[in-house]
């Protein structure tokens, strides 16, 4: 029995990963036809619905952080989805890097939490399916650090530049770390929110996500047709 999700609703093989509840809503409503909602529990809105095109989708929020992104997901794993990618928000720490720039994750470099207790230090997605994404987003390729702290100051996660990191996210390091266990097919699409102090408009952001999404949607639909 699930102990932080309780779908009322059947859990796609698709899944999209939001952290914010309120962006589940808005992209259940953009991307699907009479989405239902299938989970509040613990606040972790999540909806199921049908596509454009006719396809099965769920998109469900994972709450902030490692460790809540890692139970929703071993979750959903028991409720039969298969193929997941989160779709959220990123520090720049590559000063290449613009606000509302797109990216997607190549790999994960292990945080303090999840990462680090599942015995991993770098975790890559799915590789065919960030390729997909990469090339339908026109999107660069990044090494996304794993963080347990959103602080940029010293000490944090800026350090890890030197580790190859251009971004750093609280959620993707650890998806990906659990997802290569259990196994699942992952990926992660990235909007920088954050760069050298400076924050993107909020509005602005989520309206980024949602393109983003929209694309995503199209590109797996596309693949799966293939």
């Amino acid at each position: 029995m699930s102990r932080y999700l309780r779908p009322t609703a059947p859990i796609a093989a698709d899944v999209l990963l939001p952290a914010d509840p309120g962006l589940a809503m808005v992209l259940a409503q953009r991307l699907m036809s009479k989405p239902l909602m299938a989970n509040h529990h613990h606040g972790l809105w999540g909806y199921s619905g049908t596509t454009a095109d006719g396809r099965e989708l769920t998109v469900q929020s994972t709450g902030i952080g490692g460790p809540s992104a890692a139970a929703v997901l071993g979750e959903l794993a028991g409720h039969g989805a298969r193929r997941l990618i989160r779709v959220g928000i990123c520090t720049a720490l590559d000063l290449d890097l613009a606000l509302g720039d797109r990216v997607v994750a190549e790999a994960g470099l292990a945080g303090a939490g999840v990462s680090s207790a599942l015995g991993v230090s770098r975790s890559r997605p799915d590789p065919g399916l960030t390729a997909t994404l990469a090339s339908a987003l026109d999107a660069r390729r990044v090494l996304v650090a794993g963080a347990d702290l959103h602080s940029t100051e010293a000490g944090s996660p800026f350090e890890r530049r030197g580790e190859g990191a251009a971004a750093v996210d609280l959620e993707t390091a650890a998806l990906f770390a659990l997802g290569e266990r259990l196994p699942l097919g992952l990926a992660a699409v990235l909007v920088v929110g954050e760069r050298a102090g400076l924050r993107a408009d909020d509005a602005a952001l989520e309206q980024s996500l949602v393109e983003a999404a929209v694309t995503v949607i199209s590109a797996l639909g596309q693949r799966a047709a293939a």
